[in-house]
């Protein structure tokens, strides 16, 4: 379940160009294998800001280099067949200018390929700043969260300039947790709610998190063998230049 997204991602790539194949904010290198079969012969890079998932992306053995690198200001040697980022760039924001810079990066034929988390308004992610603001008005910075754009501002950004696709995927999985916590509290506290609990003291942390769990036993209810059936949703789109 945990490749899914991604592995859809990649089937949704019609067309490439002749240069080599991009792995933008690559992580631990889970879907190098597949991106190596799907490149026909071209050298498959990644690229990451941090230096141990880009050390196990090593371990895996299907990258023909690999890059530490801001996705801000990173920039290929040459023009790119590839550029495939699978629930990275969300965390990297200014979108009105980064994607038509990835697009740049693109020779003729091209493609970009983005999957992104697109949660933020449901219970599990939004929960967190509303509580926030009215437990600790002013303390979080809603920009440190991830976050993406609305669909309609990518179409209206990226039409232009090739053949874009865009849609989006609910997936369901299986949560659990340990007794006494919400599985949906587990599932977002570490990613998504990461920014809202750094800036927290621990009697902060320990209000906003009781709060939460109250609101996430009334949004997502918990089975009796302690699972929720949690619906996520994801953004997609590809671009052909």
């Amino acid at each position: 379940m945990r490749l899914r997204p991604g592995l859809d991602l990649l089937n949704a790539v019609s067309r490439m160009g002749a240069g080599d194949v991009v792995d933008l904010g690559c992580g631990n290198g889970a879907l190098g294998e597949a991106l190596k079969a799907r490149a026909a012969g071209r050298s498959v890079i990644g690229v990451d800001a941090s230096p141990a998932m880009l050390e196990k992306a090593r371990q895996v053995g299907r990258y023909a280099s690999l890059q530490q690198a801001d996705i801000r200001d990173w920039h290929p040697s040459r023009a790119l067949g590839l550029i495939f980022s699978n629930a990275a760039l969300h965390w990297v924001g200014e979108h009105e200018t980064l994607m038509p810079r990835l697009a740049g990066l693109l020779g003729k034929g091209g493609t970009l390929a983005v999957q992104m988390p697109h949660q933020n308004r449901a219970p599990s992610h939004r929960v967190w700043l509303s509580l926030a603001e009215e437990l600790f008005p002013g303390r979080v910075e809603k920009m440190g969260t991830p976050g993406v754009m609305a669909p309609v501002k990518y179409e209206e950004l990226l039409t232009p300039l090739g053949q874009f696709r865009m849609w989006d995927t609910e997936y369901y999985q299986r949560l659990v947790a340990e007794p006494g916590s919400h599985p949906v509290r587990r599932f977002t506290e570490s990613t998504y709610a990461r920014p809202v609990l750094q800036v927290l003291d621990e009697g902060g942390k320990a209000e906003i998190i009781r709060r939460y769990e109250e609101a996430m036993h009334a949004a997502y209810p918990v089975r009796k063998d302690g699972s929720v059936l949690f619906p996520f949703r994801r953004l997609f789109f590809t671009l052909t230049v």
